[in-house]
């Protein structure tokens, strides 16, 4: 493995990793919402329509997640390649 291929794996890695942290720092405070203002809700219709809706915007942005995630790892050599491009030029100018 060549010296940019693990520059290209680790950069890739950690936006995985970040990504999945998003994620489940999204899914932690919907929850905590929903459980810290259950009781704000007038009744139980009001209760369901934002269980839905929290739950809409948990699939939705979870889905969007990974499909970014997909798209990162298809193209990973091409974005990551540039983005280290442009790393080392702009720290061969400062140097």
């Amino acid at each position: 493995m060549t010296d940019l291929n693990r520059r290209i794996e680790a950069m890739h890695r950690r936006d995985v990793l970040v990504a999945w942290a998003f994620v489940i720092g999204l899914w932690f405070s919907v929850i905590f919402v929903a459980i810290a203002t259950w009781d704000l809700a007038p009744n139980g219709t009001a209760r369901t329509l934002l269980l839905i809706a929290g739950a809409v915007v948990l699939l939705f942005n979870t889905a969007a997640i990974l499909a970014m995630l997909r798209h990162y790892r298809e193209d990973r050599d091409f974005m990551y390649g540039i983005d280290i491009k442009f790393l080392d030029e702009a720290k061969g100018r400062r140097n």
